[in-house]
């Protein structure tokens, strides 16, 4: 899952985009309103952190604007500012979440993970298909029943085809569900990850559309 991490503090901002890196996102990171605001204008993000208290542009002025665009990206506030008053303006302007710093990174983890859950309209924590199970807090994968190693590309990469079961992704979004700004993205790093994966789940688990992208099997 790719993320946009908008917060001006340094110190604040190395932390999260490590911790979460750590557990298996990829995160870009922005330290003002107008870098926030024209990335989301030309970048596809599956869930905004944002600050309100940033340079040249408010956070909230980058959250209306976004609201404004019809684009109904997840966004979870993260702020110093814990006044009741900021804590409304935040929501009714269309944050999902809100978190006041200083927080912890498990729980932030936790947010993020059911703000993710709620977009992809699914209640539970754990996803199932096809004989393949995915736990996004653990990342444990089980296939049949059996537990089965992957790599952190390789579950990111297992967690978005099955984020929407029978949804095609092309090999660009893919690519940019796994890698941040800055990472270097081999030309068959996708296809090298596909491979991989099937020769763990069964050949016809992970299908290829000719000239279009990859879809996880129907369910039988």
């Amino acid at each position: 899952m790719r993320l946009l991490l908008v917060e001006d503090d340094t110190m604040i901002g190395e932390a999260v985009a490590t911790g979460l890196k750590r557990d298996g996102f990829a995160v870009d990171w922005v330290r003002d309103g107008k870098a926030a605001d024209h990335a989301l204008k030309v970048e596809t993000f599956d869930l905004l952190l944002l600050d309100l208290g940033l340079p040249h542009l408010s956070g909230l002025g980058v959250l209306k604007a976004l609201r404004a665009r019809g684009q109904s990206l997840p966004v979870l506030i993260l702020t110093a500012r814990d006044a009741v008053t900021d804590k409304v303006q935040g929501l009714d302007a269309g944050a999902d979440d809100y978190v006041v710093k200083p927080f912890d990174l498990t729980e932030l983890s936790a947010r993020i993970r059911a703000l993710l859950r709620r977009q992809a309209g699914r209640a539970e924590p754990v996803i199932e298909h096809g004989g393949v199970s995915l736990n996004p807090v653990t990342h444990q994968v089980l296939h049949d029943g059996k537990e089965i190693a992957l790599s952190s590309r390789e579950f990111a990469l297992l967690e978005a085809l099955l984020d929407r079961p029978g949804a095609i992704l092309s090999r660009s979004q893919l690519e940019q569900r796994l890698y941040g700004w800055g990472e270097e993205v081999e030309s068959n790093a996708v296809e090298v990850h596909i491979h991989s994966l099937r020769k763990k789940l069964g050949t016809d688990y992970i299908r290829n559309v000719r000239g279009v992208g990859y879809r996880v099997a129907p369910a039988s």
